[in-house]
């Protein structure tokens, strides 16, 4: 009977104690922060972020302290913000603030700064965004010992598209794709960009390299050359490769654009070296890949000419499927790399806005 009443006892008492942790307060309970929880809390509120390539776009992070963990404040309170590579294993040093002091990195500098809302905001503007920019964030806030860090993606309005070089299909290692990417004035595709795009309607039937070193492509009609009639629509993983040695086509993104991409209206159909020379006598460049593909995709460009662009390529973009301009499909539709001499094609250039 003795040990009845201790046991009961003592379990009171373990209630008792319990009950100390909450609050009910109108049929809700308020957790009231232990000893040892955290002091410094950083949440982002949005998860993902959305702009384009030239526009300016803030990254949100705001932190909440504990002032009675913190005193009067004697810590300074850094704000480091860093971009996460596709792999997450390394941190591109993008922004850090501590006082009066700030610094800014690489291709950063002169376009971030805190927006500075209130006394609690870390958030990170972004001004004249370029492809690079595109990728996830974070925003870490330090305060003596107390730390705390949020992830915020960066997504921006563009176009996927599958390239290769004259030389033909498969001829380009992971690092020569990178390149040949940005000489058409995009850069490579991330897996999220291209499953995106494929979403969005994207079939290709042939492996390209993206931006992780994975090769990968998009299947929206399931056929025999590609995978099986009978497999499931899908981006086919045929996984990471050798960056060096081994061989694909790639996959590229660009965005916006700030200038005018035009067939260029000429008496006479044109060599290669001669559209070039037109696009120079009218003020602008011959027009890269990249570009074509944004002004189809973004702006509706349409246009039932096959012209000259500065890979070598001859190509036109259909928004309008029609008869005799891609009757099927809204495309760009490419017609190869003729030979440079043979007196043809048109050509499209690109004049840029100052």
């Amino acid at each position: 009977m003795r040990s009845l009443l201790l046991l009961v006892l003592i379990s009171i008492c373990w209630a008792d104690r319990q009950s100390d942790n909450y609050t009910l307060y109108h049929d809700r309970v308020i957790h009231i922060q232990a000893e040892n929880g955290p002091r410094l809390l950083v949440e982002a509120e949005q998860a993902k972020v959305f702009s384009h390539r030239g526009g300016n776009v803030t990254l949100p992070c705001k932190f909440y302290r504990d002032p009675t963990a913190f005193g009067s404040g004697t810590h300074k309170i850094r704000i480091k913000w860093t971009k996460l590579t596709s792999d997450y294993l390394k941190e591109v040093d993008v922004f850090v603030s501590m006082g009066y002091h700030k610094k800014t990195y690489g291709g950063y500098q002169g376009r971030v700064f805190l927006k500075g809302g209130n006394d609690n905001d870390a958030s990170l503007v972004i001004t004249d965004l370029t492809l690079e920019d595109y990728g996830r964030y974070k925003c870490e806030v330090i305060e003596g010992l107390e730390d705390d860090t949020a992830v915020v993606a960066l997504d921006l309005q563009g176009v996927v598209f599958p390239y290769f070089p004259r030389l033909g299909r498969y001829n380009l290692n992971f690092h020569e794709a990178q390149q040949v990417c940005l000489d058409q004035d995009a850069v490579i595709a991330s897996f999220d960009q291209l499953y995106d795009a494929w979403r969005g309607g994207l079939d290709w039937c042939n492996a390209g390299w993206l931006s992780d070193g994975s090769v990968q492509y998009p299947i929206t009609k399931p056929r025999e050359p590609c995978g099986g009639q009978n497999t499931v629509p899908g981006v086919r993983n045929y996984g990471f490769w050798d960056k060096d040695k081994s061989r694909y086509d790639v996959f590229c993104f660009t965005s916006n654009f700030n200038g005018r991409f035009y067939y260029l209206i000429h008496p006479t159909k044109l060599t290669y070296d001669e559209a070039v020379q037109a696009c120079l006598n009218d003020g602008a460049q011959i027009a890269k890949v990249g570009q074509i593909f944004a002004a189809w995709k973004l702006l509706g460009y349409d246009r039932c000419d096959a012209g000259w662009l500065a890979d070598g390529s001859v190509r036109y973009p259909i928004s309008r499927p029609r008869r005799r301009c891609s009757p099927t499909e809204a495309a760009v539709r490419f017609v190869g790399f003729p030979d440079k001499k043979h007196k043809l094609y048109g050509v499209y250039c690109f004049r840029a806005y100052n």
